[in-house]
């Protein structure tokens, strides 16, 4: 599987063939329910190797191997007949989900609850099949693919009008995680996780870190949760999760977490670690607002979820999320969103990132927010990150890279002592608790560093704009007089 890109095609190629398939997000779905069932049957055959006892939840005859591996197998009628009067109802409410057995079959359950085959054609369905078996997800660099293939998918949801909606660079995800440091132990959660990409990177910083034994593994595999609202996406990252090792995702929820009210989230629902870019410029759905406390409510996704993880969060629990600049200055409910932050928590650092970053998904310029439960702010500091040298914006063939990240990283420091051994550069500086609330709360402060910065608070803006139009009326003044004057001299002769 060499050509992701041209296999994807390929496949959508087919699927632009049947009736029943209308548009990018259909087919898309169409392919992702496909490659879940495919790299779930992959995982089976691998754990049978590891595990004798090892029993599937899947009748036998619903397994991949027996009703799809074969290139020759069921088509036509009998294949459309076999999925949508079979294969789904079973998947949908007849898994046995009860015991420690049931779990995997809860798993798929919950996959599958709003899931739908819109292929209506058994014949190009056996067409996309075969093209899927094509790929094998225990060769290690197949697996690797699923990777491109996630990529590829993401750039087609572009298209359908809503991939910005999950979609997070990698290389921010990556120093996010890295910044906030999971232990092994520690719970993650990602209340609004989409594909899964802040949660792979997780497992990724706590394999690489910690984990030197079954046990340890066996820790890793309890601490990860996430939960998304959207179907395509909570489906994506259930097989993510798969793929990365996580073989019964349980803690992968459908749901979204913002319909719970807030006070029935209790001490057990709290978590050591929050990562997380919540949906931005979204309204939530009436009656969502009254989930949370008077002084807080809003319509605003964004802003819901950040009084949300204020309260998820365990006492000394760390937090890393992403936000529009649109919150840094914003007011009104925003403003006491942020009161509430800075009496709740110790936010301690402030990420500025240029623009670019979320292209081709968004052009909207963000900040990364880190900060830990517990004590008040009393200092922020903003690093404004750079562009790298001989780039002026990013873009999907030169997207942004951890790389860049480094300087960053070096400078950071450590918040048990406060962070001591930070300096201020010429990316990077300090304002007190005092200062931010002077400026009632606009937290959208320029690099001091900087001659001129781009600035959204109002009082900057405003000042600008009446000084420009201080300028232009004494161009005006001086245009005027000069005409005047040539007039004058005109009517002497």
């Amino acid at each position: 599987m060499s050509n992701v890109s041209g296999i994807i095609k390929s496949i959508q190629d087919i699927m632009r063939k049947d009736v029943g398939v209308d548009g990018d997000a259909q087919r898309i779905s169409q392919l992702v329910w496909m490659l879940f069932l495919k790299i779930v049957d992959d995982r089976e055959e691998e754990l049978e190797l590891l595990d004798d006892t090892y029993s599937s939840p899947l009748p036998k005859h619903l397994r991949w191997r027996y009703w799809a591996a074969d290139p020759e197998g069921m088509t036509g009628e009998e294949l459309s007949d076999f999925v949508n009067l079979q294969l789904f109802p079973t998947l949908k409410t007849k898994l046995n989900t009860q015991g420690e057995d049931g779990k995997r079959a809860l798993v798929i359950k919950n996959v599958f609850e709003d899931a739908y085959n819109y292929m209506k054609s058994g014949t190009l369905m056996r067409q996309v099949i075969n093209k899927i078996c094509e790929v094998d997800f225990n060769a290690s660099e197949d697996r690797h693919l699923f990777g491109d293939i996630y990529e590829q998918i993401l750039k087609d949801l572009q298209s359908a009008g809503n991939a910005g909606e999950f979609y997070t660079p990698r290389a921010v995800t990556q120093f996010m995680v890295d910044r906030v440091k999971p232990q092994l132990d520690e719970l993650v959660l990602d209340p609004a996780c989409g594909t899964g990409g802040f949660l792979t990177n997780v497992i990724d910083y706590k394999r690489n870190n910690f984990v030197k034994s079954p046990a340890d593994e066996k820790k890793l595999q309890k601490t990860i949760f996430g939960v998304e609202k959207k179907t395509l996406p909570h489906m994506l990252c259930t097989t993510n999760m798969i793929l990365h090792g996580i073989d019964t995702p349980i803690n992968i929820q459908h749901d979204n977490t913002l319909s719970r009210p807030l006070r029935d989230y209790k001490p057990k629902d709290r978590v050591h670690v929050i990562v997380t870019n919540p949906p931005f410029g979204g309204m939530e759905e009436d009656g969502i607002e009254h989930n949370f406390p008077s002084a807080y409510r809003t319509r605003e996704t964004a802003d819901l979820f950040l009084t949300l993880i204020m309260h998820l969060l365990k006492t000394d629990g760390r937090a890393a999320l992403v936000l529009p600049d649109g919150f840094l200055f914003g007011e009104g409910i925003k403003t006491r969103i942020k009161e509430k932050l800075f009496e709740e928590c110790n936010l301690h650092t402030i990420v500025r990132l240029p623009n670019g970053v979320f292209n081709p998904y968004t052009g909207i310029k963000t900040n990364l927010l880190f900060f830990s439960k517990g004590k008040p702010t009393e200092t922020i500091w903003y690093y404004e990150h750079p562009y790298p040298d001989g780039v002026k914006s990013y873009n999907k063939t030169k997207p942004m890279r951890f790389e860049e990240f480094k300087p960053e990283i070096s400078w950071w420091g450590d918040e048990s002592d406060n962070f001591a051994a930070r300096v201020e550069n010429e990316q990077a500086w300090k304002v007190r608790r005092e200062d931010i609330v002077a400026r009632n709360y606009n937290l959208d402060i320029k690099n001091p560093h900087e001659a001129e910065q781009e600035s959204h608070d109002p009082d900057e803006l405003l000042q600008k704009y009446t000084h420009q139009q201080e300028k232009i009326a004494g161009l005006h003044q001086q245009l005027k007089a000069i005409l005047t004057e040539s007039l004058t001299k005109n009517g002497d002769n």
